[in-house]
This record gives C-alpha cells, sequence and structure tokens, in this order.
C-alpha cells in the first residue's frame, strides 16, 4: 500500500492527519514541502490545484486535507480503504 502526505512542519492538521493515519497502524511516505518548490508544485498538480497541507494519497486516491481524511473515518469508510489498499 502506498500513503503519501504532504505536509508542512508548521501545519498543525498536518501533525493531526498523520496522528490518525498512525492510530490506524499504517505507514505513511511523509513529502515536507517547506523550502521544496518541485514538491509543492508536484502536491498542487496530484490535487488538481489544491495548495493546503496536508494533501494525503492512498494509492491513487485523493483523501484530501484532513478534515477529509476525519470524514472517511468518521463515515466508516477510512479502515475499508485502508484495508483494500495493504
Amino acid at each position: 500500500m502506498s500513503i503519501d502526505i504532504y505536509t508542512s512542519r508548521s501545519c498543525p492538521y498536518c501533525i493531526r492527519a498523520k496522528s490518525l493515519l498512525k492510530s490506524k497502524g499504517v505507514k505513511f511516505n511523509e513529502l515536507e514541502v517547506d523550502g521544496n518548490p518541485e514538491l509543492i508544485a508536484e502536491s498542487v498538480k496530484r490535487s488538481d490545484g489544491m495548495r493546503t497541507v496536508p494533501q494525503i494519497f492512498i494509492e491513487k486516491f485523493h483523501v484530501g486535507g484532513y478534515d477529509n481524511l476525519v470524514d472517511l473515518d468518521k463515515d466508516g469508510k477510512l479502515d475499508p480503504l485502508l484495508e483494500l489498499n495493504t
């Protein structure tokens, strides 16, 4: 399974998103965009123009940001998505 999360050091939502993913016992690839214009451009392209962090991808599925991740979890859709991609 491949989970990518684009983050920034100073972003509290990034910290929360990583904490939620860790609580699910999954590993993820953190891509810190601070001072890295190439990663910023990559994140914007992959997220269809979103310029905020975090931007979370499970395989090719664009979750969105922290609120989207929490909504998936509350709706019971995150665990199956993670299990499908293990």
